[in-house]
């Protein structure tokens, strides 16, 4: 896989994973923690960054795994 950090932000009524420089969602969820949950494990295994945005777009936390 690939070194890419995945952010996790609101769109629409879903939260997103999207890796950075995509445009297109890498997995759509329910929940901010399902999102979360999804872009950590991605992160971890791309040994990069998962970055969480609130509902403002301000960033809430981010953990890195390199």
């Amino acid at each position: 896989m690939a070194k890419k950090d995945y952010h996790v932000k609101m769109a629409g009524d879903s939260w997103v994973v999207i890796g950075k420089g995509n445009k297109k969602p890498t997995s759509k969820h329910d929940t901010q923690k399902d999102a979360w949950d999804a872009a950590k494990m991605r992160a971890e295994k791309a040994k990069s960054k998962a970055v969480k945005y609130g509902k403002d777009g301000k960033i809430k936390d981010q953990r890195s795994y390199a």
